[in-house]
């Protein structure tokens, strides 16, 4: 059975694992490489599980298809190659441009991208080593890396550290169990589905935050020119 089939047989045809299937049929087409090009578009494409990936990698491998550290290798080079993409899209934006963009969006300010790029160069190092171990951040973050220009030899490093943990737990779970990988992938899916309901739950929370803030400015706005016009009179 190839791994392709063994995907479908453990899913059960859902629009992800179909989506999935397509992607690491690649790897009974061209290996370890496969699982690299996997990755990467993992990378690109978040909706696209690597939990669900790396287990297929770790079974592959486990039926002798390639060898384990080779799963291990190409699927960290597919994270940082995915990762280093995301990063020179940041670095064709950059500060100014984003500053300018936001000047442009409600309930944003330059301001705003300046307190960013400020946090970033204090944490950026953990947010991006820290950040492969979360679902959806892992992509997101190589963005303002890259608007930031943090040393491109420095984030491929951190990348490549914290991806080579990630996918080797992953690799090994689905060496160890085999066609049983799915139902580990079950208990991620709920983990994920909890990041996006968070990430979710701060937008709305920055959203009610930023019109709040709006409607007081155009209160205290409104307030200040009646005053003046007061003034003259009390003299």
């Amino acid at each position: 059975m190839t791994t392709t089939e063994i995907t479908a047989a453990a899913d059960g045809g859902s629009w992800l694992s179909t989506l999935v299937d397509a992607v690491v049929g690649l790897m009974d087409v061209i290996g370890p490489y496969g699982a690299g090009v996997a990755i990467a578009a993992e990378n690109l494409f978040p909706p696209l599980p690597s939990e669900a990936i790396l287990p297929m990698a770790g079974l592959a491998a486990h039926r002798g298809a390639f060898a384990l550290w080779e799963a291990i290798l190409w699927t960290t080079v597919g994270s940082v190659v995915g990762a280093l993409l995301l990063y020179g899209i940041g670095v064709w934006f950059g500060v100014d441009r984003l500053r300018r963009i936001a000047e442009r969006l409600p309930l944003v300010s330059g301001e705003d991208i300046d307190r960013t790029v400020a946090w970033f160069h204090r944490h950026g190092g953990k947010a991006v080593f820290l950040g492969r171990f979360v679902p959806i951040f892992r992509s997101l973050i190589s963005i303002p890396a890259g608007v930031v220009r943090m040393p491109v030899w420095r984030f491929a490093l951190l990348t490549a550290a914290g991806s080579v943990i990630w996918n080797t737990v992953f690799i090994l779970v689905g060496w160890y169990l085999g066609s049983g990988w799915h139902i580990v992938e079950q208990y991620m899916d709920i983990v994920q589905n909890v990041v996006i309901v968070g990430v979710a739950a701060a937008v709305v929370w920055f959203v009610v935050v930023r019109i709040r803030a709006q409607r007081r400015q155009r209160a205290a706005g409104a307030v200040a020119p009646r005053g003046e016009r007061e003034a003259p009179a009390a003299d």
